[in-house]
């Protein structure tokens, strides 16, 4: 079932890749804080890398002056966000997220089955806005779509 608006996000164990790769549970990640946060099927695809992260990187700073964390998640290993975080010169704030098992994913309840096209089990295209762990907006995308999760449709959403 996929989490709803009002629910607390799951605690599950991921990675945030910067610099450095760390563990950490997502409860503590998400706790006393604003954040949008952001899944595309894949590092290096063509509209993830060409359209929807370079989109939260261009609009960084308006997330940020308005308060609000910005993270990243994809169903990869940590490795591979690293490198797709440093080939799209993603700065130091916007948090990247490897969900390399798709624990979290799963726990949300928007996984893709990508096996039709050779990449398993991936996160479906979605935004969602939390204040301290609760879940206050979750947009999500129909199957080849780009709209409702872009950084410019969350800020829009959040200044309401």
């Amino acid at each position: 079932m996929t989490i709803q608006i009002g629910q607390p996000l799951p605690d599950v164990e991921l990675s945030t890749v910067g610099e450095n790769i760390h563990p950490c549970r997502t409860g503590e990640l998400f706790a006393g804080s604003r954040v949008v946060l952001f899944a595309v099927p894949g590092a290096f695809t063509p509209t993830c890398s060409n359209r929807h992260l370079p989109g939260y990187v261009e609009r960084y700073a308006d997330f940020h002056e308005a308060g609000v964390k910005v993270m990243c998640l994809a169903v990869n290993d940590a490795y591979v966000m690293q490198a797709w975080a440093l080939a799209q010169q993603v700065p130091p704030g916007l948090l990247m997220l490897a969900d390399g098992n798709a624990s979290f994913t799963r726990a949300l309840g928007l996984e893709l089955d990508g096996t039709a096209f050779g990449m398993g089990l991936r996160a479906r295209r979605f935004a969602l806005y939390a204040e301290d762990g609760v879940v206050r907006l979750l947009q999500v995308e129909a199957p080849g779509e780009l709209r409702a999760s872009t950084a410019e449709a969350m800020l829009a959403a959040i200044r309401r």
